[in-house]
C-alpha cells in the first residue's frame, strides 16, 4: 500500500504502468518495484524450475526473483525507473530476445580524471566532496538514480546530503554520473561505467570505493515465500518510496541493522528475532518501549503460509504476520575490489569477507570497508577522498564532520541454516537451489566453494550470488564442520549485467570498424582493381579488365607471373620489429625452427604453434642485426601475433631482454615477381646485382633505389617463383610503386593471384588450409619442425593423438574432369560410402582454383590419412551433382623448386 506522507516520489505527477496488461497507477520518482508494492503486487512470477511462489525481495540490484521483461529482455523490477506507459511482463527466471530494430543510440566516452569515486552513499559524498574541493578532477559514479545510499533509506543527515550535492555539482572540475555503474576494475586503474546508453572508459590516477555493502538473507524452512523480504529494502520501500509491504510484521536478524527498520516501522512490527544470545541493551531497551518483543538467542525456523507468508514458527510459538524482514548481516561489496586484483580475507569480527591486500593505486572506505556506523563512513570518506587528492599533486584540508556521533556496533552471531527439511530451505532463489543441494555436492566430495558454485549453478544467476553467494558459503561451513568460511567464488565483471548493445555502441556504418589502406590504394582505384577485407585491410582481389570476369582476369595475372613478371601490394602482412640482447633466444623458444644463430642479412621461413601443437601463423623472419629481427605475419594474424609474442615474454619469459614493436604501417611492400623480375629490379634498383650468385636466396640488402630512396629487398617467395620484395618508408610507398610500374614490364595482381600461385606450389595459408586443429606434420612440414630444441607446442606432439594415423592431413585434389571446380568447404567422403545418414567423412576441401599453368582446376584438401590414400579417388557430394577427384600430392607446379632461381 502506499503511505498517505513521507517518502521523495513526486505525488503530483501519477504515471499509469501495467505488469502482465494490468494497469496500476504510480509517482515520479518510483521504480518498477516500489510502484508494484504501493499497489500491492508483492509476488512476482514463479521460480524457474520448481515453479513455487516467488515475491519481490531486495530493492536493488541484489533482487533475485523480480525480473521482468521490458523492451529490453530481462530486467530487475527494482532497478527499473518507473516511468509513464511502461508495460512489463513478469518473467521465471529468462527473458525474450525481441527480434525488432533497436533505435536507441548507444555512446562511448573515454576519460581521464584524477580521482574516481565509485558509490554515491555518505563515504562516496564525503570522498567526492573533499577531493573536489582541492581542484582535482573528481569523477564520482552511481548506480541508482539519486545520490545518498543509506541515507536515503535511513532518512538521515538528508539537509547535508543535499548541500553536498549542489556543491558537488559547483566545483568545476567535479562530474556526477548518476544512474551508472562501475561494473569492471582492470589494470592501471581502469574503470568501465555503464551509464543507460553510453559506456564510459575512465582511467583514473586514483580510485576510492565506496561501493557499499550487501544485506544476506537467513536460510530456515520456506524462506522463499511471498512477503519475506530484506530488512533494508522493507526500510528503503518505506522511507524512500512511502511503498508499505505488509502491515503486521516481525523482524529476524543476526545484527544490529535490523533494528533501524523495527523502530521506524514500530506501530506495525511485533516482533524481533534476534540470533544472538544478548543483543546490545539499548537496542533491545528503545523495542520494548516502542512496544516490541525481543526474542533473544531465537531463530525464524519456518515461515508459515502457501502463496504469501502468514506467520512464522520460533521455537514452539507460532507468530502471525504478512512481512517477515530478514537480514543474516552483511557483505561488504567487495566485488570491483577483487577485480581489481585486490585479495580479501574473512573476518570473524562482522562475519564477513573485507579487503585486505590493494595492488593498485585505491582506497576503500565505508561499509565497502565493513564500516557500518554513519560516523566511521564519512570519517572515512573525507580522509580517503582527500589523500586520493593529495596522491594526485592536490592539497586540501579535512572538513567538519556533519555527524559525530559515536555508535558501538555489536558483533553478528550469523546463522547459516536450522533444522528442518533441507529441500525447502533455499540458498539461491533464482536457481531453486537449496541446502539438500548444497549436501549433495559436499556429499560427492566438493570442499572448494568454486566447486560447490559449479555443480549446484548457485550464484550462477543474473544476480551473480549478490544474495545467495554468502549464503552458500555459510552453508558450506556448517556442513563441512569448519570454524569458519574458507573462501569465496571468483568476482568477475561485470558487476551487473551489460547489454550488447551498450557494449558495442552505436552503428556507424562504414565507420564502425577502422578501415586500413595501403600507401598504393589509390593507385590501386585508379586502375580497377577489386577489393577484398582481409582483417581491416582494403586488399586488390584482382584488376578486370574491360570484359573480363574474375575467372579470366585471374588468369591472366597468374600467366604474367609464371611467363614474364607480376607485382603485387605485400603492405598488408603484419611486420613486428625484435629487438634485444634475448631477441633470439625468444624467436628460438616461439618458432618451430631454429633462429638464434641466423645470420645478420638472411631471412628464414617460420611456423607458430599454440601450446596443443597446432598451426598458429607463420612468415618470414629477418635478422637486421645481432640484436634485432623483423618478423613478418599473416595479414590477419598481426595483432594476435604481437599480442601473443607480448603475453610469452611478459608472463613465461620476463627474465628475458628483449621488446617488440608492430610496424606494420610502416612499411611498405612490394612483391616482384616471375622470370623477368630481375629485369624490373635492374631498373629501379640500378645498383643491385640481382643474380643467384650475388643475391641468394632468402638473404636481404638495405640500398638506395635509382631514385635516393633507401629501400630494404628481400630474395624471398611465395608464388615458386624468382621474387624479390623491395620494402621502402610507407610514405614512400606510392612512389617507388609508380617507379615499378613505369618500366612497363609488370603486371599487377591481387589476392586471387597470390592464392593460386602459392596452391600450385603448395603453400598452404593459415586460417584457410587450417583450422586450428592442424600440427606442422599434418601439413608435410616435418622439416620445419627442430628436433634439437624446445619451442612452444613441441611436447603436444608426443601426445598419441597427434601421431594418430588417421589425423586430416594436406594432400591435393585433381577433378576427374578438369574444368570441374570443387567448392571450397566441400565434404569428402570415399567412392562406396552410402549416402544414407550419417555420412562418414573424410574431410574437407580448403583451397580449389583454375590454374594457368596446369590448364585446369585443382585442390587442396585436408583428408583423414591423407598421404594414405595419393592415387585413390574421393568425392564431394553436392546440392545437384558428385563432382570426382584424385588425391595427389600437393605439389602442383615445378616439384624440384628450379624455377626459385629464375
Amino acid at each position: 500500500m502506499r503511505l498517505p506522507e513521507g517518502g521523495r516520489i513526486d505525488r503530483t505527477k501519477p504515471l499509469r504502468f501495467t505488469v502482465d496488461d494490468i494497469e496500476y497507477t504510480g509517482c515520479a520518482g518510483d521504480t518498477l518495484a516500489s510502484a508494484m508494492i504501493a499497489n500491492g503486487l508483492l509476488e512476482v512470477a514463479p521460480s524457474a524450475y520448481r515453479q513455487r511462489p516467488r515475491g519481490i525481495f531486495a530493492a536493488g540490484v541484489d533482487e533475485p526473483n523480480a525480473l521482468v521483461q521490458l523492451d529490453d529482455p530481462m530486467q530487475l523490477a527494482t532497478t527499473t525507473e518507473l516511468v509513464d506507459g511502461l508495460a512489463a511482463i513478469l518473467l521465471s527466471g529468462k527473458g525474450r530476445l525481441i527480434d525488432t530494430p533497436d533505435p536507441t543510440r548507444y555512446d562511448k566516452r573515454n576519460v581521464h580524471c584524477d580521482v574516481l569515486v565509485v558509490g554515491g552513499g555518505p563515504a562516496g559524498v564525503a570522498a567526492a566532496l573533499t577531493a573536489g574541493r582541492t581542484g582535482a578532477r573528481v569523477i564520482l559514479a552511481d548506480e541508482q538514480n539519486e545520490l545518498g545510499g543509506g541515507l536515503l533509506t535511513e532518512n538521515r543527515l538528508l539537509d547535508w546530503l543535499a548541500d553536498a550535492v549542489d556543491e558537488l555539482d559547483a566545483l568545476d572540475e567535479t562530474r556526477i554520473l548518476t544512474g551508472t555503474t562501475a561494473f569492471g576494475y582492470y589494470d592501471q586503474n581502469f574503470v568501465a561505467l555503464a551509464e543507460k546508453h553510453r559506456l564510459w572508459h575512465v582511467r583514473a590516477k586514483r580510485v576510492v570505493l565506496a561501493t557499499g555493502a550487501h544485506e544476506r538473507p537467513l536460510v530456515f524452512v520456506d524462506n522463499d515465500l511471498p512477503g519475506i523480504m530484506l530488512s533494508s529494502a522493507v526500510r528503503q520501500y518505506v522511507n524512500r518510496y512511502a511503498a508499505l509491504p505488509g502491515e503486521n510484521i516481525v523482524v529476524a536478524t543476526t545484527n544490529d541493522a535490523a533494528y533501524g527498520t523495527a523502530f521506524d516501522l514500530a506501530t506495525r512490527v511485533s516482533t524481533i528475532v534476534d540470533s544472538r544470545p544478548e543483543p546490545p541493551r539499548e537496542l533491545v531497551r528503545r523495542a520494548q518501549e516502542l512496544g516490541i518483543e525481543v526474542l533473544a538467542g531465537a531463530h525464524v525456523q519456518q515461515a508459515l503460509g502457501t502463496r504469501r507468508i502468514g506467520g512464522v514458527r520460533v521455537g514452539d510459538r507460532q507468530i502471525a504476520c504478512d512481512l517477515l524482514a530478514v537480514s543474516g548481516g552483511w557483505s561488504p561489496a567487495v566485488h570491483l575490489f577483487s577485480q581489481s586484483q585486490g585479495k580479501i580475507r574473512y573476518d570473524e569480527r562482522v562475519a564477513a569477507f573485507v579487503a585486505d591486500k590493494s595492488v593498485q593505486e585505491q582506497h576503500i572506505v565505508g561499509a565497502a570497508n565493513a564500516v557500518y556506523d554513519l560516523a566511521g563512513c564519512l570519517r572515512e570518506g573525507f580522509r580517503a577522498g582527500l589523500e586520493a587528492a593529495k596522491r594526485t599533486g592536490f592539497d586540501g584540508s579535512l572538513p567538519e564532520a556533519p555527524y559525530a556521533a559515536t555508535e558501538t556496533v555489536a558483533p553478528p552471531t550469523p546463522v547459516w541454516f536450522v533444522d528442518g527439511p533441507e529441500d525447502r530451505q533455499f540458498v539461491d532463489l533464482q536457481r531453486d537451489a537449496t541446502v539438500a543441494d548444497v549436501r549433495r555436492a559436499t556429499g560427492a566430495g566438493m570442499r572448494s566453494v568454486e566447486h560447490v558454485k559449479r555443480y549446484t549453478t548457485i550464484g550462477t544467476a543474473h544476480d551473480q550470488g549478490k544474495t545467495a553467494g554468502f549464503a552458500a558459503i555459510g552453508v558450506i561451513t556448517q556442513l563441512l564442520g569448519a570454524e569458519a568460511p574458507q573462501g569465496t567464488t571468483t568476482y568477475r565483471p561485470p558487476y551487473t549485467p551489460v547489454s550488447f548493445a551498450l557494449l558495442a555502441g552505436r552503428d556507424r556504418g562504414e565507420l564502425h570498424d577502422p578501415v586500413r589502406m595501403t600507401p598504393m590504394h589509390d593507385w590501386h582505384v585508379r586502375n580497377g582493381a577489386l577489393f577484398e577485407n582481409v582483417g581491416q585491410w582494403k586488399r586488390p582481389w584482382y584488376y578486370p579488365r574491360p570484359g573480363e570476369d574474375r575467372k579470366t582476369a585471374v588468369l591472366r595475372e597468374c600467366r604474367a607471373a609464371r611467363t614474364s613478371v607480376a607485382v603485387m601490394d605485400a603492405s598488408t602482412l603484419g611486420k613486428i620489429d625484435i629487438q634485444g640482447p634475448d631477441a633470439g633466444e625468444f624467436l628460438n623458444r616461439m618458432y618451430t625452427n631454429a633462429f638464434a644463430k641466423l645470420k645478420v642479412g638472411h631471412c628464414r621461413y617460420g611456423l607458430l604453434c599454440r601450446p596443443d601443437g597446432m598451426v598458429f601463423d607463420d612468415g618470414v623472419v629477418m635478422r637486421v642485426a645481432e640484436n634485432r629481427f623483423l618478423a613478418t605475419t599473416t595479414t590477419g594474424n598481426a595483432a594476435a601475433v604481437l599480442d601473443w609474442f607480448e603475453e610469452w615474454s611478459q608472463t613465461e619469459w620476463p627474465d628475458l631482454k628483449v621488446w617488440f614493436t608492430s610496424v606494420t604501417e610502416q612499411w611498405a611492400t612490394i612483391a616482384v615477381v616471375g622470370p623477368q623480375a630481375r629485369t624490373v629490379l635492374s631498373i629501379v634498383a640500378p645498383d643491385v646485382d640481382c643474380s643467384a650468385e650475388s643475391f641468394e636466396f632468402m638473404t636481404f640488402r638495405d640500398v638506395r633505389l635509382a631514385d635516393g630512396t633507401p629501400a630494404r629487398i628481400a630474395r624471398v617467395s611465395f608464388s615458386g617463383e624468382l621474387a624479390f620484395e623491395i620494402n621502402v618508408d610507407g610514405r614512400h610507398g606510392a612512389e617507388v610503386w609508380n617507379a615499378v610500374m613505369a618500366t612497363g614490364l609488370p603486371t599487377p595482381y591481387g589476392t586471387e593471384t597470390m592464392h593460386v600461385l602459392r596452391a600450385e606450389k603448395g603453400y598452404v595459408i593459415v586460417g584457410q588450409d587450417t583450422d586450428g586443429t592442424v600440427t606442422p606434420q599434418d601439413l608435410g612440414m616435418e622439416w620445419i619442425v627442430s628436433p634439437r630444441k624446445d619451442f612452444v607446442g613441441k611436447r603436444s606432439y608426443r601426445r598419441p593423438d597427434a601421431v594418430r594415423p588417421d589425423r586430416k592431413q594436406l594432400v591435393g585434389l585433381l577433378p576427374v574432369d578438369p574444368e570441374d571446380l570443387l567448392p571450397e568447404g566441400a565434404q569428402l567422403i570415399a567412392p562406396d560410402t552410402s549416402l544414407a545418414q550419417p555420412v562418414p567423412m573424410l574431410g574437407h576441401v580448403t583451397s580449389s582454383y583454375h590454374s594457368a599453368a596446369l590448364e585446369r582446376t585443382f585442390a587442396l584438401a585436408l583428408v583423414k590419412g591423407g598421404r594414405q590414400l595419393i592415387g585413390q579417388t574421393v568425392l564431394a557430394p553436392l546440392r545437384d551433382r558428385t563432382i570426382a577427384a584424385t588425391v595427389t600430392e600437393p605439389i602442383f607446379y615445378d616439384p624440384e623448386g628450379t624455377r626459385r632461381d629464375g
